[in-house]
């Protein structure tokens, strides 16, 4: 980096500005440009030219880390080629097991935007962009290259932008896999055989999937929204509760003062050019290493490549609450002066540390952002960000005061070594160790994981051992009945929930024995007896939970109660609607929270635009809009389009994407669904109305304007 790209703060104390092209850097020079906490430094694991591109890494049992690699990504401004089959999913491994990344192989090649990876035991479920399908790889003669490729389910065709489309894939502890979007979760069924599948609440996901210790899922959302619902398990409910993240929590502390935001200068700060706010959060993940210093134990971190920096959130559990703060005042924990700089992605590896995603590359949002005349447009062409492409790094965050350990061999290990990893300090190694003790599915372990969940010291290991006897299908009712009266109150937690997928006269034996943890002491303890009930659908579990409401003292349970006892009106209670409309609604509010609902809110009133004046929403409200309540083209116009410019006289930080890669199917239950939500009632609009706004508007290049929308309800077909 050299003087005459820059305008150079003293010492780097403040945010660089810069005048002219933004060069790359090597590998060398970008790791100078990191600000971390005392003690801190980034080590290069693999860097370009081995990979470019990279969006999300994964690790198998011997600790070979597999890498996705969209390498069609916006390549020019315009996204040209974008779906091309050029992507790849890269191997790479160390030959002396140190940690040292020298050998290399493209294990998968030829693929769509790669976004999925999830090692099994011996081959590696991927996914590709624009389906739900998910493929099992294999290498079948250890020749680093897959030459075996077997559907493992059939989920179909999608569209979407790349930021509307599933990621994640986590084995999660409860046995079942998760990604973010998909209003649903898998679970192995064993060799040759499709996943059961399974509904759970839409999670509000963009990019990334975490899990904590216990087993908790964190997903962070796009559009400004950070962390959400992470009150409790996604399986009973998308919870939040105001005052979990203090007011300031998303404004966001970058070194880089470059004023290249979507929002334009409402999301940049004036006097700096830096970005003020969350704006596009992603590649989350809850730190669980054992050579990292343990005070970050627990803690969560988010990605902000637009803001080239990484949010540091403690994670503290008060009166039944999760609150997440930012314990760097005005600062951040990881950040750097390189405007190259993209994390996307962060995970725990084998090592004990955390390894960090670099996209490396000059923009990161998509060609429906940065349309010729837009403000994005014509700061990327002054800077030469659209040049900087085809490089991509992969980083280790380590501490002075421990180093790596060695890497793993779990591939080759008996399943009565694995159970000795279920008490690793690492959360990796016993995520890795239940994961394939489950897939193996070897009855001979059976009595030591018996031995491990009722004795153990560790509680950890006690509840892996608890959640692999699950997968194993070896979970009976006494056991359950020790953990519900262990010391821990995560293992009385775990026992709760456990016993959901016991048979239904095991669960009846045991109702009695849960029901009565409603006195427990710890809160938590409490809210899960409320959820459990609930959904399990017990006789008298609304009466039970309003009665926790009225007379527990916990916030949480308060909360936690009322959110279950009163969801938000549903169309599945409205008689108007018939089986078959249900279900077409169904649909469309899946895919409005999963989609809209981070900028028009979960009642549809726009969703408060955080530091800025005046009540401002990131998108206009819904509820009662004309354009949403009237014919239905010209809110089909905006869903294929999207929508540039104010909204009767009001500019909103969110633009309205086109969703016209989604089927025609879709888009009608998305706005079926918002014309009779929100207080809204309107006919449903069919997949025949779709096509014909689709068929009439086809040589649409940009997005209209709100004036162009009003007129085309007159003046359409």
């Amino acid at each position: 980096m050299t003087l005459r790209h820059l305008i150079l703060p003293p010492l780097f104390c403040c945010p660089l500005l810069f005048s002219a092209d933004v060069p790359m850097l090597t590998a060398e020079e970008e790791r100078a440009t990191f600000q971390l906490p005392p003690g801190y430094r980034m080590e290069l694991v693999v860097g370009d030219p081995h990979i470019k591109e990279p969006v999300a890494i994964a690790f198998d049992g011997n600790g070979r880390m597999f890498v996705a690699e969209m390498r069609a990504f916006m390549q020019d401004l315009e996204g040209t080629g974008q779906r091309e089959k050029n992507g790849r999913v890269s191997m790479h491994w160390s030959s002396k097991g140190d940690g040292v990344f020298d050998r290399h192989s493209v294990f998968i090649d030829g693929l769509v935007l790669p976004r999925m990876i999830l090692p099994l035991d011996g081959a590696l479920l991927v996914a590709e962009t624009d389906s739900n399908d998910l493929h099992l790889y294999r290498d079948t003669d250890n020749d680093g290259l897959a030459d075996k490729k077997d559907l493992w389910f059939s989920g179909g065709p999608r569209g979407g932008n790349l930021e509307h489309q599933p990621s994640g894939l986590v084995w999660a502890l409860d046995n079942w896999i998760y990604a973010s979007y998909n209003a649903y979760r898998l679970r192995w069924n064993g060799p040759g055989r499709p996943p059961l599948q399974e509904p759970t609440p839409p999670n509000g996901g963009q990019w990334g999937v975490a899990q904590d210790d216990h087993g908790k899922l964190w997903f962070t959302g796009g559009a400004e929204r950070g962390p959400q619902n992470f009150q409790q398990p996604i399986l009973y409910g998308g919870f939040n509760i105001t005052g979990q993240t203090p007011h300031d929590f998303s404004e966001v502390w970058p070194l880089v003062g470059l004023a290249d935001v979507e929002g334009g200068a409402m999301r940049f700060r004036a006097e700096d050019k830096t970005l003020n706010h969350f704006t596009s959060p992603c590649g989350s993940e809850i730190i669980r290493g054992d050579r990292l210093p343990a005070e970050l134990r627990g803690d969560l971190l988010v990605c902000e490549p637009v803001g080239r920096l990484i949010r540091r959130a403690k994670v503290e559990v008060r009166d039944g609450v999760t609150h997440l703060r930012n314990p760097h005042e005005r600062s951040e924990f990881i950040r750097s002066t390189d405007p190259n700089f993209r994390p996307v992605s962060v995970a725990n590896a084998p090592d004990g540390t955390l390894y960090i995603v670099d996209m490396y590359r000059g923009v990161v949002q998509e060609a429906v952002a940065i349309k010729a005349g837009s403000y994005l447009r014509g700061v990327v062409e002054k800077h030469g960000l659209q040049k900087n492409i085809g490089r991509g790094r992969i980083w280790r965050l380590v501490h002075e005061g421990a180093k790596p350990s060695a890497m793993p061999e779990m591939l080759a290990e008996t399943p009565a070594q694995l159970v000795s990893h279920l008490a690793h300090p690492n959360g990796w190694w016993r995520d890795t160790a239940q994961k394939l003790l489950v897939l193996r599915n070897d009855a001979s372990v059976i009595p030591a994981l018996k031995t491990m969940a009722e004795t153990h010291e560790n509680p950890l290991a006690r509840q892996h051992a608890l959640w692999t006897l699950e997968g194993l299908n070896a979970l009976d009712a006494d056991l359950v009945r020790e953990a519900l009266k262990d010391d821990d109150a995560t293992l009385r937690i775990g026992g709760i929930r456990a016993c959901e997928s016991l048979p239904p006269e095991a669960r009846a034996e045991l109702q009695t024995a849960i029901l009565a943890l409603a006195t427990d002491a710890d809160p938590n303890v409490v809210t899960q007896v409320m959820m459990t009930a609930h959904r399990l659908a017990w006789p008298g579990h609304r009466e039970r939970i309003e009665s926790l409401v009225s007379q527990h003292r916990s916030r949480g349970v308060q909360e936690i109660g009322r959110q279950l006892l009163h969801p938000p009106a549903s169309y599945l209670t409205d008689a108007r609607f018939s089986e078959a409309d249900r279900k077409f609604l169904s649909l469309g509010e899946v895919g409005y929270k999963s989609l809209c609902f981070a900028c028009h809110g979960n009642e549809g009133r726009g969703t408060p635009a955080e530091g800025l004046p005046g009540g401002a929403t990131l998108a206009p409200p819904l509820a009662g809009s004309p354009i949403v309540l009237g014919a239905p083209d010209p809110a089909i116009l905006v869903l294929l389009h999207g929508l540039t410019g104010p909204v009767d006289g009001k500019t909103y930080v969110t633009q309205m994407v086109p969703m016209a890669t989604n089927s025609d199917h879709w888009i009608a239950s998305v706005l079926s669904y918002i014309r009779n939500s929100f207080g809204n009632a309107a006919p449903f609009i069919t997949a025949k109305d779709v096509a014909r706004v689709r068929a009439a508007t086809t040589d649409r290049k940009t997005p209209p304007t709100h004036e162009e929308v009003k007129a085309f309800g007159k003046t359409a077909p």
